[in-house]
């Protein structure tokens, strides 16, 4: 079986729809949307033609099943999947009739109920157990120095809604300072492809004097996954649904880093965890506590395929 995901090149996108066909045990390809000029500067609701408003798609030869992503990659993959006669997974709420797709899987905070639609408590990944698994025996030498319990920190960065910048960024630095002082931790912080390069300068420059890393990486050289799978306690930025999700798979108690802004979707999201106990905001009187690991997207992936009777 093989799967094609279409959305718009953001890490988060890409991440659900890639955790999904892994998770459904499916061949994955991934085609971005990328809109023409013109039709840039409008909203992907206004396309009345979608497939005319973006760069041509070549699907993967032998695609069985299409994956939307995000309303534009819904609203492509729908358009995709008319033309070629293929069954769409859409992830996150469509904006447009349900009926339109075969199935949706939506989060509790997207409001949205209906016989087509699965309800996933988080944002779908490709975090697994085994992964950790491998992910620990790669890192644990390098990431773990000594004795003492190991925070490791995921930084994401400004959206739209929340605001990250050099300010923010030495206000982070300063909590996180605190908490691995007063709690003798040993400290790692890794940002994400959103994290600013000022904000990224300021953290180091703030952190290192203490003997907090900041480690960045790409491909194989990564830390994040090795952090997800040594850590005994992590602690994510607000602004991030998805890396909050990965980080609530793992066995380790999850703290929430506060930044200016506002999202009432993000906001259900985190208050959904936090009555679960799942996650606690970040605070210095914050030390371990028993968590299970949480995640659905198993559950979800072969729901529907059950559905789609592929």
């Amino acid at each position: 079986m093989t799967a094609t995901i279409i959305a718009e090149d953001f890490a988060g996108m890409r991440t659900q729809g890639l955790g999904l066909a892994e998770t459904a045990g499916w061949e994955a390809h991934f085609c971005p949307v990328l809109a023409r000029p013109f039709w840039s500067n409008f909203s992907s609701r206004f396309w009345l033609r979608p497939l005319s408003c973006i760069e041509p798609i070549a699907l993967p030869p032998h695609t069985n099943v299409l994956i939307g992503v995000g309303g534009t990659g819904g609203i492509i993959g729908r358009a995709l999947a008319r033309k070629y006669h293929l069954p769409i997974v859409q992830i996150q709420n469509p904006r447009r009739q349900f009926k339109r797709f075969d199935v949706i899987i939506a989060n509790p905070h997207d409001g949205i109920m209906g016989g087509n639609i699965l309800i996933s408590r988080n944002a779908l990944h490709p975090v697994t157990p085994q992964k950790l698994e491998g992910a620990r025996q790669q890192w644990h030498s390098h990431l773990r120095r000594d004795h003492r319990p190991l925070l490791a920190v995921m930084i994401g960065g400004a959206n739209g809604r929340f605001t990250l910048g050099p300010r923010e960024a030495a206000h982070l630095a300063d909590t996180i300072i605190a908490y691995t002082q007063h709690h003798n931790m040993q400290t790692i912080v890794t940002p994400s492809r959103r994290t600013g390069a000022d904000v990224i300068t300021v953290l180091r420059e703030h952190l290192t004097p203490h003997g907090i890393r900041l480690e960045t990486g790409e491909g194989d050289a990564n830390p994040y996954m090795g952090m997800l799978a040594c850590a005994d306690m992590i602690a994510v930025t607000t602004d991030s649904v998805s890396m909050i999700s990965e980080a609530v798979a793992t066995p380790a108690p999850i703290m929430i880093l506060p930044l200016p802004g506002r999202s009432q979707r993000i906001g259900q999201f985190i208050a959904a965890l936090e009555k679960d106990d799942r996650i606690r905001p970040f605070s210095i009187e914050h030390t371990s506590w028993t968590v299970r690991p949480l995640d659905d997207t198993p559950d979800i992936a072969r729901e529907m395929r059950r559905r789609l009777k592929l």
